[in-house]
């Protein structure tokens, strides 16, 4: 259960949306529901995995370390929704 105030991470630079949604995991079929917040940071992840699959080449290591900071801030924010998922 989520007890703690999220606050936006200073190193996100992509858009905060203004509504939350339920999400699916599209392997387990699990679904979560994340606040607004949770969802631009997933998004962010997902975005992320899609460019490290499709353009490896072109991946900088800020954008690895940015990575990261995203599922290490997920882990700690809501760590329900990562093993849900994430993990």
């Amino acid at each position: 259960m989520k007890t703690k105030k999220q606050t936006v991470p200073k190193w996100f630079k992509g858009t905060i949306y203004s509504e939350g949604e339920l999400v699916t995991n599209q392997f387990s079929g699990a679904c979560y529901t994340l606040n607004s917040l949770e969802l631009s940071i997933y998004d962010f992840i997902m975005g992320s995995q899609y460019i490290f699959e499709v353009a490896p080449k072109t991946v900088t290591p800020k954008q690895v370390s940015e990575f990261q900071k995203a599922l290490n801030w997920f882990r700690k924010n809501n760590v329900e929704a990562y093993y849900v998922l994430l993990d």
